[in-house]
């Protein structure tokens, strides 16, 4: 407070993972370092926030609070028009075929989807995931099933992606497949399905966050020219 005027607020959230992730908004510049000493006094570690990386002057706040860059993430800016991606030609494995959102069977859509947060789970963790596809309460992690596509097999979905509408353009909030179905072209499969299906809708572009760290996720929306337009920085206090 400033002469009985609020300057500042925090806030601390924990997430469906454990972690505590805490934020502060000020209006002078000077009541950031105090605030963060009060409530950094009282938390246990680790500590996260995440911040535009174009925003400079708050990320030097956090430095000097003590924190560091976990991770990038890219906001990426996606063509649907398969002639400019180069999907057009794109077909699945000969034992895969893709079905359209809101005609997957439910059933086997929760299977795929727990079988493969359960390999995330088991091998990079879920601290390496966007915070929107952690796990939920109950163990519940389908938001929607209408907004899934999915690669099937005979016998099992074996890989899906969902393209949600949060802004005043799509994004594609997931893209995942099972692990021994992985390197046989099924994802891009998958993107070129949801991207043609944009493109018919009169759609030009959609949006996608990319981890930085994940080279075969950067490979594959750099190969379709996908175009980084700001990025989201994770810090970290331990």
């Amino acid at each position: 407070m400033n002469r009985g005027l609020l300057i500042g607020s925090g806030d601390v959230s924990p997430r469906p993972d454990d972690r505590l992730f805490v934020s502060i908004d000020t209006w002078l510049d000077e009541a950031f370092a105090p605030l963060a000493a009060a409530m950094l006094a009282e938390l246990p570690r680790p500590l996260y926030t995440v911040l535009d990386e174009a925003d400079r002057d708050l990320a030097t706040c956090w430095e000097r609070a003590g924190f560091t860059i976990r991770r990038r993430e890219w906001e990426c800016l996606v063509p649907t028009d398969p002639r400019v991606t180069g999907l057009d030609s794109v077909v699945p494995p000969s034992d895969t075929t893709i079905v359209a959102a809101g005609a997957a069977v439910e059933t086997a859509l929760r299977e795929v989807d727990r079988a493969i947060r359960d390999e995330v789970a088991a091998t990079v963790g879920w601290r390496e995931m966007p915070a929107e596809v952690l796990p939920r309460a109950g163990g519940d992690t389908l938001v929607d099933p209408s907004k899934y596509a999915v690669a099937a097999q005979p016998d099992r979905y074996v890989g899906l992606i969902r393209v949600v509408q949060v802004t005043r353009l799509p994004r594609i909030g997931l893209i995942a497949v099972r692990a021994d179905q992985q390197r046989r072209g099924i994802a891009r499969t998958l993107l070129a399905h949801a991207l043609g299906a944009l493109h018919e809708r009169g759609i030009p572009r959609a949006t996608a966050e990319v981890n930085e760290s994940n080279a075969a996720a950067v490979a594959l929306f750099d190969g379709v020219g996908a175009q980084r337009v700001s990025s989201n920085l994770e810090l970290v206090l331990r």
